[in-house]
């Protein structure tokens, strides 16, 4: 059971096959035995899933099954979950338990799923590899006696549906803390149009980027997620008024006489990736014109200067956001002499290395000093990638890039934190502009590492872009089953 797409585990449910609860208990068998090694997730929920489960079983006796009834998930543990601990991954939330849910963790129960547990991730989701977590880094289930990264900072999703810890997971997308651990585990990630859905419970980073999104194996898998996730809502007032209708399966967007232009990045011609990078994607682009895409250059003119842009505004934002966690309302509290002095230690004690670097960026580029030179010169920047943006689709109807320069590196990488924050190039600009963009397994390195490629579409062609992520997995025929992936 632990091999079966969501896709195919809802016809084995609905046919009465399996069970939601034997298809949960096999989940839960496996997090008991991989768990540990793998450290994907924060809190394991087995008694409410069980529950659940029970639930789902319940209404497919009825006939009254839901969406996706009985699918097990991890949730990311930055989405708040009423009375279940939810910790954004750091020491200031360590044992803070919600008494309210968030719109996304509510749409999947109304949904039906399972909820396994909380998945880990980089504290208040800053970070490249999830090593900056205070409960440590995940490890990437392929090849595991090496101890790679999983990426991040959605790293713990991204090892746990990779490994069968999880059918679907879902995760949050700032800077491509989706598309890139997706990428290196042979996933599908799928970061939304900005809006699409609800930010409401789910503990902020930076408020204009934030995106969530699902982490599946398949393509079609991906859009049931998102079907689930996507709608309006009130309670978040930068939520579209746009939903996302799945039928079950993702239909061909290529081939059978259907034209489509797909975009190549002429400013990312000489970013230096990988030999095997450049042969997969090479590949790649040969299969989708062999189905009769037509391939065009496009420009981006600054899409290489999206990087110094997204690491001005997001810690910015992040600076702003974090500075809710004075030890006053929830969460750590160190006692200090007075107000003040109970301000600096909780702060100092309760945030990590690289919590505290973002905000010291984003408080000195808001002073008013560095206001109008950096944070105001970094909005004009991202205007102008999202007006370039905007002007590529006019002359064709997707792009394709690469998801990252490689393949995944060890987790005990010795990198500064300006080459981790080099990691971002591929994927800071979609979030920069508010564009869908999803990463696809896209082939295998010479070593057998999974690699990525990237669909990016304009605003609110999420479908379409989902469309030709699959399109590129079915030609990379990777077999990521979990027992495959890990050998066992």
């Amino acid at each position: 059971m632990i091999d079966l797409t969501i896709t195919e585990a809802l016809k084995k449910l609905k046919s009465r096959e399996i069970s939601a609860t034997e298809l949960t208990r096999a989940h839960l068998d496996r997090i008991e035995k991989y768990g540990e090694q793998l450290n994907c997730y924060i809190t394991v929920t087995p008694e409410r899933a069980l529950s659940d489960a029970a639930a789902s079983d319940a209404r497919y006796a009825a006939g009254e099954a839901l969406a996706l009834d009985g699918i097990p998930i991890g949730m990311k543990d930055l989405f708040a979950t009423r009375g279940i601990r939810t910790t954004a991954a750091s020491k200031m939330l360590e044992n803070f338990i919600p008494e309210y849910e968030s719109t996304v963790s509510q749409k999947f129960i109304d949904s039906g799923t399972v909820l396994l547990g909380k998945t880990n991730l980089d504290e208040f989701a800053m970070g490249t590899f999830s090593k900056t977590s205070f409960f440590g880094a995940p490890v990437n289930p392929w090849q595991m006696e090496r101890r790679l990264t999983a990426g991040g900072s959605s790293g713990g999703a991204t090892s746990a549906v990779a490994s069968g810890l999880a059918m679907g997971g879902t995760g949050t997308d700032t800077g491509g803390s989706i598309r890139f651990p997706s990428a290196i585990t042979g996933l599908v990630g799928m970061k939304p149009t900005y809006g699409l859905c609800s930010r409401w419970g789910c503990v902020a980073f930076a408020s204009s980027l934030d995106t969530p999104g699902p982490i599946a194996r398949t393509a079609d898998d991906a859009a049931a997620l998102l079907a689930a996730m996507a709608g309006f809502d009130p309670k978040d007032s930068t939520s579209a008024k746009n939903g996302f209708d799945f039928n079950g399966e993702l239909q061909p967007i290529l081939g059978g006489g259907k034209s489509l232009r797909i975009g190549l990045i002429k400013e990312l011609r000489d970013v230096k990736i990988s030999d095997d990078m450049q042969k997969i994607f090479d590949a790649r682009i040969a299969d989708l014109k062999s189905l009769g895409a037509e391939i065009v250059e496009v420009s981006i003119p600054n899409i290489l200067d999206a990087l110094a842009a997204y690491y001005i505004i997001a810690p910015a934002e992040a600076s702003s956001n974090l500075a809710r966690y004075d030890g006053m309302k929830y969460g750590l509290r160190v006692d200090g002499t007075d107000l003040i002095d109970t301000y600096k230690k909780t702060r100092a004690s309760g945030f990590g290395d690289e919590v505290k670097r973002r905000m010291i960026i984003g408080t000195a580029v808001l002073s008013s000093e560095s206001y109008d030179v950096y944070f105001m010169q970094a909005a004009r920047v991202r205007r102008m990638i999202a007006d370039a943006f905007r002007t590529a689709f006019d002359g064709c109807d997707l792009i394709v890039c690469p998801s990252s320069a490689g393949a995944a590196m060890p987790l005990d990488a010795d990198l500064t934190p300006l080459e981790y924050y080099a990691l971002d190039l591929f994927t800071v600009a979609m979030n920069l502009a508010g564009v869908p963009a999803c990463s696809a397994p896209a082939g295998l390195s010479e070593n057998g590492l999974p690699l990525g490629l990237q669909v990016v579409g304009p605003r609110f062609a999420d479908m379409h872009v989902l469309q030709l992520a699959k399109h590129i997995q079915q030609f990379a025929n990777i077999d990521n089953r979990p027992t495959k992936v890990m050998g066992k």
